[in-house]
């Protein structure tokens, strides 16, 4: 027991540390700011609140946290939102309780994940104006913006993933993430360790997505190459326009 309780230690020192450099390096995060934090329950949201509670010791500056979980009735799954209320407790961080209404019918030709994101990130920007937040922390990693530039390139035909932080609303809000440049495999054994609580019902749509399809598709292309992920998500800041095909 003392041995597990050691290793959640070294592992969430890593982690916080890593949020803390990113928050520096970028200036994610400023004096004063007010910062809601998206929290679906899954093990990323979960790192993140707890991960910018403990940066808030090692500043030379305060700001504010909120989180908001937004439960997407009609699409089929359940959360414990009592073990969120009791997790956000322990943190001292105000938890805010959302209920949307999503209607996955309304456009055939998009996913229902697609579309369940777009409406709890609606009532996210409606919470930041509400709360009166500046700041609107997601908890994508790495792994998130490898799939999603592939995504992006297989079914839209675009060069594009999700950036560390965008401006948004004519400057109102500044949406920043935090986790970005963390991997989801040092996510996950924080996660094991931490004994997160996993949803009372999963989501009927879980595995059938194109993220889905991406993430097998990496671990396709490691096998032939074990350095393509890593090289995928350098390649992103790595653009020599010069060389690319001019339209």
């Amino acid at each position: 027991m003392r041995e597990q309780e050691q290793k959640r230690k070294k592992l969430f020192l890593k982690l916080s540390r890593k949020v803390g450099k990113t928050l520096q390096e970028y200036k994610m995060i400023e004096a004063d700011d007010r910062v809601l934090v998206g929290l679906s329950g899954g093990k990323d949201s979960m790192a993140l609140l707890e991960a910018l509670v403990d940066r808030r010791k090692h500043l030379p500056f305060n700001y504010q946290l909120h989180a908001v979980h937004v439960t997407a009735k009609g699409v089929g799954y359940e959360m414990n939102t009592t073990y969120l209320q009791e997790f956000c407790d322990d943190l001292k961080v105000p938890l805010h309780l959302e209920e949307i209404e999503v209607d996955l019918t309304v456009d055939s030709k998009k996913a229902p994940c697609f579309i369940c994101s777009w409406y709890r990130r609606k009532r996210l920007f409606e919470m930041t104006k509400k709360l009166n937040c500046n700041r609107l922390a997601l908890g994508h990693h790495k792994d998130d913006a490898i799939q999603t530039v592939l995504m992006n390139m297989i079914y839209h035909g675009s060069f594009s993933s999700i950036p560390q932080d965008l401006t948004m609303f004519e400057g109102r809000i500044r949406l920043i993430r935090p986790l970005l440049f963390i991997p989801e495999i040092e996510l996950i054994e924080y996660a094991n360790v931490r004994n997160f609580q996993k949803l009372e019902k999963s989501c009927p749509h879980e595995g059938t997505t194109k993220r889905q399809e991406m993430k097998e598709l990496i671990i396709h292309l490691e096998n032939f190459y074990p350095n393509a992920r890593r090289n995928i998500f350098t390649a992103m800041g790595n653009i020599h326009e010069e060389y690319l095909p001019r339209k």
